[in-house]
């Protein structure tokens, strides 16, 4: 099908003016003012609207295995709620059990992908058992796969933590073959004996989860990261960050002339640590790291316009209400993790763009065009350029609307965000040419997602 996009206030990273947009073959074919209506099968009346770049989500877990149940959004339902709220692409990441191979996790994750998802998508590969072994499989990852960005925990012993040692090594080979190495960055020590603790006093309500992960334990893993990072000169990023102590690892790493990519999401952005005093409903909100204090949100917006922090993710990972259950009586065994998947470019347009924090310029650039360069994709996708992949959201400024797990299309029976009043909806949603969401109805099938190969980090970096 042939698109024309007209009269639409076309965003992108550089501009921003009145004008028409020609879709044809899946690309982008023409961009201007006053282009022929015999041009297109299909003319959409934009006036009013803002039309940008698909939204891309780098930081989603779907269908994942985790504290002894899986996260409760699939392929066809994570990625179906992406595109509703205008998000057209996620990374997901796929996690290596300790004593296989990174083979055997990607075989598992495209059975579990491959022909199920309604968005496009592609992988991080998360290293949880780096040895000799490994080490041999990076290259054909990177080469032959697409896959070229590789997640690694400092924390959660035992299960998908790996140590300095392993790190230094990971990260010497994926530079060698012109990857990324990302990192959750938090001192799983200091916080295994925090647990611990608290347990043995028997605290044990959510608010603990938060207790046993304080600033510094985020601070000073993301400082350590930073210095291996430098010392090897792969190119590095730390994902969720949360916090001032964090942030202010990355400034100070600035100060030598290195760059460290940054990752936030939006609950860091606009929720605070107050909701954990809410007695068990504060499971709800238990993912690590934890939410933080207001004087971190407002380190995180500055750190947006310093440059400091390229994307707003959202480490999607839900749990139904049975199963954050689970840790009732122990904090320690409430499934991490909160549903945001659908809501991401919602919330950041209406608590940034409509309040003043950031302009629509940055608003492109957090929640699509920096994901876009960062992971090897542009200017395939994340643009509105000739050639692009037409991946398009027109989104009403004006309208708006209630949060609500009465109308998400999230697979969670409750919403982190029930009640939020939102300034600004994504109306129709426009992925590799075909319109996906139209005025809220769906238009593709399960499976028209494609997986997405990945250019080599070092040509960016």
């Amino acid at each position: 099908m042939s698109i024309l996009v007209k009269n639409g206030h076309i965003v992108t990273v550089s501009e921003d003016f009145v004008g028409d947009l020609l879709i044809r073959n899946g690309k982008v074919e023409a961009i201007g003012t006053n282009l022929s209506d015999s041009e297109a099968e299909r003319i959409i009346d934009a006036t009013g609207k803002l039309v940008m770049p698909g939204g891309i989500d780098p930081h989603v877990h779907l269908d994942m295995p985790f504290m002894g149940t899986f996260s409760s959004d699939n392929y066809s339902s994570g990625t179906l709620a992406a595109l509703h709220g205008g998000t057209t692409m996620v990374i997901d990441f796929i996690l290596q059990t300790q004593g296989k191979s990174l083979n055997d996790a990607l075989r598992e994750w495209r059975a579990r992908s491959d022909g199920n998802a309604f968005g496009d998508y592609s992988f991080h590969m998360a290293v949880t058992d780096f040895n000799d072994e490994t080490a041999k499989e990076i290259k054909d990852i990177i080469d032959k796969e697409g896959i070229t960005s590789f997640k690694t925990f400092m924390a959660y012993k035992g299960a998908l933590m790996i140590d300095d040692g392993q790190m230094v090594g990971l990260m010497k080979e994926v530079k060698r073959h012109g990857g990324m190495v990302t990192v959750h960055a938090t001192n799983g020590d200091m916080i295994d004996a925090l647990i611990a603790k608290h347990k043995s006093e028997g605290k044990l309500s959510p608010l603990y989860h938060y207790l046993s992960q304080p600033e510094v334990t985020e601070a000073e893993a993301s400082g350590r990261f930073c210095d291996m990072a430098n010392y090897t000169g792969v190119p590095a990023y730390i994902v969720h960050m949360t916090c001032e102590g964090a942030l202010n690892a990355v400034r100070s790493a600035s100060v030598r002339n290195q760059k460290i990519f940054v990752e936030t999401c939006i609950q860091y952005l606009i929720l605070d640590a107050s909701l954990y005093e809410k007695d068990f409903e504060g499971a709800k909100w238990v993912m690590s790291p934890p939410l933080r204090q207001k004087k971190d949100q407002e380190a995180l917006w500055a750190g947006i316009n310093q440059g400091l922090i390229q994307i707003v993710g959202t480490d999607h990972c839900p749990f139904n209400w049975y199963q954050k259950l689970m840790g009732k009586d122990d904090f320690s065994k409430i499934p991490n993790g909160h549903p945001a998947i659908e809501h991401r470019m919602e919330l950041l347009y209406s608590e940034g763009v409509a309040k003043g924090k950031i302009s629509l310029n940055k608003y492109v650039e957090l929640s699509s065009t920096n994901s876009a360069k960062i992971f090897g994709m542009y200017p395939q996708k994340g643009c509105i350029a000739p050639g692009s992949d037409a991946d398009i959201i027109i989104f009403d400024p004006e309208k708006e609307h209630i949060l609500s797990a009465s109308s998400h299309h999230m697979n969670v029976d409750y919403s982190a965000y029930e009640g939020w009043k939102v300034k600004g909806k994504t109306e129709s949603v426009i992925l590799r040419g075909e319109i996906a969401i139209d005025k809220g109805e769906v238009k593709v099938e399960k499976g028209y997602g494609q997986f997405i190969k990945r250019n080599k980090i070092s040509k960016i970096v």
